[in-house]
């Protein structure tokens, strides 16, 4: 072998390390933080204190297979939303202070 295929290998096991480092630092993460993300919102419950990403705060009257209604406040305003605008469920707050 030459220098210039020696350069290369050595070039082409570089980029794969780079790739395989992204995977662990970057995408496994983020899929571990999605799966956990879609979990929470699929075990809502009527009862439930969420938060929209809006910031939007209420206690959970309704859910169905793709939206969750709520209600706000003393006024009892119903708003429904998709589940995919729901950022915390008040369940996942009382566990992580537990753990604390």
């Amino acid at each position: 072998m030459n220098s210039t295929g020696q350069s290369t290998i050595s070039m082409l096991i570089m980029i794969a390390a780079l790739i395989v480092i992204f995977y662990f630092f970057m995408i496994r993460p983020e899929n571990k933080k999605r799966k956990k993300l879609q979990e929470m919102r699929d075990s809502i419950t009527v009862g439930d204190e969420i938060t929209t990403i809006g910031g939007i705060m209420g206690k959970v009257v309704d859910v169905s297979k793709d939206a969750v209604t709520f209600e706000t406040g003393e006024d009892r305003v119903r708003i429904q939303v998709t589940k995919w605008a729901i950022s915390t469920v008040g369940k996942e707050k009382e566990k992580e202070e537990n753990s604390k």
